[in-house]
């Protein structure tokens, strides 16, 4: 055999190991990402909600062989209130359901989700696929269309296939059931690792309220409203004013207190319906005794589902509190918070386990809040770090270095200038996340 005949053998040997390579790759599905170590130990057990009923379906928007719409019909008497990003380019999704919130309403009203498809920047259409799933909803319920909330969550920049979503209308219609709730979570998915609910009880005029709440985030998470995809559930008795005033306050509380990467998403909403099912005497105004048990408990209920959101943040392995204090102003407290919380070097120091305090403190000085290097000081947990302009005499890099071994790490800054506070939560920034958003649209 001649030489140019063996090299000809050869390289369409290799096309042919080269072919059946790819062949086997095509054939096998992405690992499911494995559970954040942060998660909770398991989805909590919801309540049923009167008047909310609940369904999911396969519509393969992006994803196939799992749920990836989910539908909630909520009872006649039901009000509205919610919270929205404020990102300059927010999707259709997001305009027109506030545009729809502060409408009052006798009529029920819907809510239906998709992920895999942000439907955000995709010009005239986005609106259009918007208006065409909140008709279609309408329609097969019986609602006005002002009266169908729809999100999206996903990819950015690619049209919405709605028609895959409207042909799920009739199975969606069919399995409507009040205790599908906990299935609501799981269609409601991108990168999640785990599905993310919350529940809670408040006492009202001698009669129990019952509030539930699912929501979705794991990347693109800085606060700017709600970072993320929220939806909660009362049967409470409230009016939309005393509800969009606790929603609004609980937000700043809680979601806008959370941060996994400093980015926020195009396509953010918290909605909350209350039913009006329970026999609670009415609350009209969110200052009274009422307004305020109620608010109590909603906002517990917020913030552990802010948390569930951080622990599942992209990659994290450690979960993050940064508290404030002394600070000029509650304001300039948020700033000192955020600027450690959102440090790409703070953050990996974190997910290496060492004790870079500098690193806080330069986070510190950049975040344009008034500091004294002379009067601040730092903590890791219980262990003062820094204090007078230099490192505390008790501290030691071993002490720093055995603290960041923990899963659950304190940050403490006191600025000692005023009575300011504030505490956000993050995690740590790792490889992963990097692989995650590298490989996120292939």
């Amino acid at each position: 055999m001649g030489k140019k005949t063996k090299l000809k053998a050869k390289v369409k040997a290799l096309k042919a190991r080269l072919a059946t390579a790819e062949a086997t790759l095509a054939g096998v599905a992405k690992p499911a990402p494995s559970v954040s170590p942060l998660a909770p130990e398991g989805f909590p057990k919801l309540p049923v909600i009167a008047g909310a009923r609940f369904a999911t379906a396969m519509a393969g928007v992006r994803y196939g062989g799992r749920t990836d719409v989910m539908l909630a019909h909520l009872a006649p008497g039901t009000v509205m209130a919610g919270t929205f990003t404020r990102s300059a380019t927010r999707a259709a999704s997001v305009l027109d359901a506030q545009a729809k919130i502060g409408l009052d309403s006798r009529d029920g009203a819907a809510i239906l989700v998709n992920s895999g498809n942000a439907n955000a920047f995709t010009g005239a259409q986005g609106g259009d696929s918007v208006q065409a799933i909140a008709g279609a909803v309408a329609d097969r319920l019986g609602l006005p269309a002002a009266r169908v909330f729809t999100s999206s969550t996903g990819v950015i920049g690619e049209a919405l296939p709605y028609e895959r979503i409207t042909a799920t209308l009739d199975t969606l219609t069919g399995a409507l059931h009040e205790d599908a709730l906990p299935d609501a979570a799981r269609a409601i998915m991108t990168t999640d690792t785990y599905p993310k609910g919350a529940s809670t009880t408040v006492t009202i005029g001698g009669e129990t309220v019952q509030i539930a709440g699912i929501a979705k985030g794991s990347g693109m998470i800085a606060p700017d409203m709600a970072t993320m995809l929220v939806y909660i559930f009362t049967d409470a008795r409230i009016t939309q004013a005393a509800l969009q005033s606790v929603i609004s306050r609980g937000t700043d509380a809680s979601f806008n207190c959370i941060t996994v990467d400093s980015d926020t998403s195009t396509s953010d909403m918290l909605l909350a319906a209350a039913t009006g099912a329970s026999q609670a005497p009415l609350i009209e105004d969110a200052a009274s005794p009422e307004g305020q048990a109620f608010a109590t408990a909603l906002n517990g209920l917020m913030l552990d589902l802010a948390h569930q959101v951080v622990r599942d943040g992209e990659g994290a392995t450690k979960f993050v509190e940064v508290a404030v204090s002394g600070a000029r102003s509650d304001a300039d407290a948020r700033r000192v918070a955020m600027a450690i919380a959102n440090s790409p070097l703070v953050k990996t120091a974190i997910a290496g386990e060492d004790p870079n305090w500098g690193r806080v403190v330069m986070a510190i000085g950049k975040s344009g809040a008034e500091a004294d290097r002379d009067r601040l000081s730092i903590r890791f947990g219980p262990h003062l770090v820094a204090y007078q302009g230099q490192v505390a005499p008790s501290y030691t890099e071993e002490i720093g270095a055995a603290y960041m071994k923990g899963q659950e790490l304190v940050i403490g800054v006191d600025l000692r200038l005023g009575v300011g506070s504030a505490k956000v939560w993050t995690c740590d920034l790792t490889n992963r996340y990097i692989e995650i958003n590298a490989d996120y649209r292939s």
